[in-house]
């Protein structure tokens, strides 16, 4: 399977419009930094799309992992990147493929975010809607289960409302000393 950054405008906007036809959230425009991938079978057919983006601004159970203090995450946030879309189109049948996308994505995002931004990224994440999916494919790629969200949404706020559901954190470290990078003052 063929794995390929999007350049091309045409790409990207087809890639989009398929996440907003095919993927449960939908997809509006993206905002900020973010890479997207398409995936394709040796016949140029697609079978995937994964996007990254801009890392949650707070999220307790990957914070107190890493170890940051408040301070350290305004500072070194901008060295996260979020999975926020990750579609296997329906019709593909291909036992495995979630998981293999996963790891292929993870051994060359590092290098496609410095060569488009000038700057390091050191960890994944994602949050996985556990009342539709079980993670399996985050799992089998060697992402990590931090627990869940507190359902306060993406921006984090203070309300003790639930503005979403409840997801289970992962995260996918690209270095063996990311904790070094991601802690650096």
């Amino acid at each position: 399977h063929e794995v390929s950054q999007l350049g091309r405008p045409e790409g990207r906007g087809q890639l989009e419009a398929c996440l907003d036809r095919y993927h449960y959230l939908g997809y509006r425009s993206r905002v900020g930094q973010n890479l997207q991938y398409w995936v394709c079978d040796r016949r140029d057919r697609p079978l995937s799309c994964v996007v990254f983006g801009a890392a949650a601004w707070q999220c307790a159970a990957r914070d107190q992992w890493i170890g940051w203090s408040a301070g350290q995450r305004t500072q070194q946030l901008g060295k996260l990147v979020n999975n926020t879309r990750f579609l296997v189109f329906s019709w593909v049948r291909v036992p495995h493929l979630a998981s293999h996308i996963l790891s292929l994505v993870s051994r060359r995002i590092s290098r496609d975010w410095e060569a488009k931004y000038r700057q390091p990224i050191w960890l994944l994440e994602t949050f996985v809607d556990r009342q539709r999916f079980a993670a399996t494919c985050y799992r089998a790629a060697n992402w990590i289960p931090l627990g869940q969200t507190k359902g306060r949404g993406r921006q984090g706020s203070s309300s003790q409302v639930l503005s979403t559901t409840i997801k289970d954190v992962y995260v996918r470290p690209l270095h063996r000393n990311f904790r070094r990078h991601l802690t650096a003052a």
